[in-house]
């Protein structure tokens, strides 16, 4: 989906002479491609992410359309300072660009797993927290990001997801959560990587008899709390499924909307657990580690129903 994202973004940019690409000292194609469209607006400030958003803030200060581009435990993590003043304080129309979400880039151990960022931005005053989960959204985000106000966080997946909506009919918007699919039984909310997952549990649970909903939320705040109050009246069991820690990220923010209006069903907060991963893998073996395979979930979700 990163792929998707820069190859729209390319065309955008291209339009807008305003934007300005800067990265922390990353060597992509990706980026090789927008240096050639210009290269004065392409910054590498080296591997300094604080003084990257630093360079940012002054240029969005001075009219300029700047998207700051890096690993996310450097982006979110190292700059959270410059981020949380230079950036959130003073509302700047800054995009920042989080490549590896969640455990994408396991074979480099802790260092680069990205578990805690959603939770980081997410309590940030005036950021605005997106994690595309196909292709499809991350295209439609690269040409609604350069228009929104306001300090923006973008956390990408692997560029190999598999799509899961239909080009026929797609609209996104930022702040609101898209409907797959519909069933009767049980409703999954999931976000950015763990979105086409979810659409494989749901047509695991279909064969054992269970009917479920799937949303996309790739919007993490503003949160569609409007699409979750219509999914709590009509669900008696609601799941949130993300490749991040299970405390302050999509599932807290469900949580938090359901417990406000006095959900009486069944809930379940799906993600990583509390803790650091001491084990070097792939994606894919790790999630499994985690209980974040699709065999997994479809356990645990089962064998919650029954107990109901």
């Amino acid at each position: 989906m990163r792929k998707a994202f820069f190859e729209t973004f390319e065309k955008t940019a291209q339009e807008n002479k305003n934007i300005l690409f800067l990265t922390g000292d990353l060597g992509s194609k990706l980026i090789d491609s927008f240096r050639k469209i210009d290269p004065d607006r392409f910054i590498n400030v080296g591997i300094a992410e604080s003084n990257m958003i630093g360079l940012a803030a002054g240029l969005a200060m001075s009219g300029k359309n700047p998207y700051c581009y890096s690993i996310i435990p450097f982006l979110a993590m190292r700059a959270f300072e410059q981020i949380r003043i230079d950036l959130c304080y003073n509302n700047l129309n800054v995009k920042l660009l989080g490549a590896g979400g969640g455990l994408v880039y396991g074979k480099e151990g802790v260092t680069h797993h990205a578990i805690e960022d959603i939770a980081i931005m997410r309590s940030l005053p005036n950021m605005t927290v997106v994690a595309p989960g196909d292709a499809l959204e991350a295209k439609a985000l690269a040409e609604l990001s350069a228009a929104h106000k306001g300090p923006l966080y973008i956390r990408f997946a692997r560029d190999i997801d598999p799509v899961v909506h239909k080009e026929e009919g797609f609209k996104f918007e930022i702040g609101k959560g898209i409907i797959v699919n519909e069933g009767k039984d049980v409703c999954l909310i999931a976000t950015g990587t763990m979105l086409y997952p979810a659409k494989s549990i749901g047509e695991e649970l279909r064969k054992l008899g269970i009917e479920s909903t799937l949303i996309s939320m790739h919007t993490i705040k503003p949160l569609d709390e409007g699409l979750i109050k219509e999914c709590a009246k009509k669900y008696g069991a609601m799941f949130t499924l993300e490749e991040h820690n299970i405390i302050g990220g999509l599932g807290s923010a469900v949580a938090e909307v359901l417990a406000e209006n006095n959900y009486a069903g069944t809930f379940k907060r799906i993600g990583i657990p509390d803790k650091y991963c001491s084990d070097v893998g792939g994606v894919d073996y790790l999630r499994e580690k985690f209980g974040l395979d699709i065999k997994s979930i479809v356990e645990l979700i089962s064998k919650k129903l029954k107990n109901i």
